[in-house]
């Protein structure tokens, strides 16, 4: 059974072209495309979607509201913002809310196919550019020595390049290895560190000294 997607957009001509790069994808279903998060919890227990692809700002319900509603009611549904914001602000609120991805809008298509792809093999994509804010929510410090050596010199290599937004396709090519070699070593990490993201591995990596 292919992966059900659900797309919440209010820009009618982003939402129907996002649809139909779905649907003629060949690896995803698309479930239905949304213009706001209004009956979003409804949406979630009859569609009971995979992966969710929100934007930020819509009319009534907004996505950083939605992402909210769809943690209350799932832990295990991925949810990617797509959107033209690219704040730290946005940011640090959609990745605390449970984000398990943040891309721009104007990200090529292909992009957004691997995206997803990413997410439901335990990825966390991001565009380069929201993945620089990210790294510079975490105050550069070394890790606890306890924390760092716990990675290999090739896992915390790609650690840093999945933290700086490259697919899984891209680290394989960076590192001349397979993509299910970078699953295993992602996999791996997230085992040592016991995180369950990207993100989280990056605030193991760095700590917040404010928490």
């Amino acid at each position: 059974m292919l992966p059900g997607i659900i797309i919440y957009e209010d820009n009618i001509f982003l939402r129907e072209s996002i649809s139909q790069l779905i649907s003629g994808s060949g690896k995803f279903k698309l479930l239905s495309a949304f213009e706001n998060c209004n009956h979003i919890s409804i949406d979630m227990q009859t569609l009971r979607p995979d992966v969710v692809l929100m934007d930020i700002e819509m009319a009534g319900t907004d996505g950083l509201e939605g992402l909210k509603l769809i943690r209350k009611f799932s832990s295990t549904i991925h949810v990617i913002m797509l959107t033209v914001f690219d704040d730290n602000d946005r940011v640090l609120q959609a990745i605390c809310s449970g984000a398990s991805g943040y891309l721009i809008k104007n990200t090529e298509p292909e992009k957004i196919l691997e995206a997803i792809n990413d997410v439901l093999n335990g990825g966390a994509p991001m565009t380069p550019s929201i993945a620089r804010k990210v790294l510079q929510l975490f105050p550069k410090v070394p890790a606890p020595g306890d924390e760092m050596n716990k990675l290999t010199v090739r896992e915390q290599e790609v650690l840093k390049l999945l933290s700086s937004g490259n697919s899984y396709k891209m680290i394989a090519a960076q590192c001349s290895i397979s993509i299910e070699t970078v699953r295993t070593y992602i996999k791996r990490i997230y085992e040592k560190l016991q995180v369950h993201s990207a993100t989280e591995a990056i605030a193991k990596i760095y700590p917040n000294q404010n928490s």
